[in-house]
């Protein structure tokens, strides 16, 4: 399981790194070494924003990857301390699956899940992590269904927008 290793904690952002890889690229000239940083930014009040930053040093790809994230950083739709429904975010051969839970339960999630979870501000959700163990695609994936979760509030807030004061929220046509 990825730990993820918490950069810093000022009063706006939580920048969590999951992962950090070595990556070689061989030349003509011989073997070129570099690093990339695969990084989550929140502020705990429902925005959440990732990075994978790419550099010579662990240290600048790190600060690159934090950069890169905070502008990249996206509002998750929360009911209470958990989400308002359940969703499966899919990115390539990754599934995850996201639960609301009740207050109480905590993060129940794996290291990726868990830290984009945590930045975003969700103290309650159940996780499973369908297929792939990536944590690149899980991550990915976990913020696809963060979008998803946009998108289907968005659609019943034009439901009932459309069904004009009825006390029902669907549409009858």
């Amino acid at each position: 399981m990825v730990e993820p290793i918490v950069v810093g904690e000022t009063k706006e952002a939580i920048e969590k790194v999951v992962r950090i890889s070595r990556v070689t690229k061989v030349t003509k000239g011989g073997k070129k070494m570099s690093f990339s940083a695969l990084v989550v930014v929140g502020n705990s009040k429902g925005r959440v924003g990732i990075a994978l930053g790419k550099a010579n040093e662990v240290a600048d790809a790190i600060r690159k990857g934090i950069s890169q994230a905070k502008r990249a950083m996206m509002s998750v739709p929360m009911h209470g301390t958990s989400i308002p429904h359940d969703v499966v975010g899919q990115f390539g051969s990754a599934r995850v699956m996201l639960k609301p839970a009740v207050e109480g339960t905590g993060i129940i999630a794996s290291g990726p899940v868990r830290a984009v979870c945590e930045a975003a501000g969700i103290k309650d959700i159940l996780t499973k992590c369908i297929t792939s163990n990536n944590p690149m695609n899980v991550i990915l994936a976990t913020i696809q269904g963060f979008k998803q979760l946009n998108r289907d509030l968005e659609i019943f807030s034009l439901r009932r927008q459309s069904s004009g004061n009825e006390e029902r929220g669907d549409v009858n046509n």
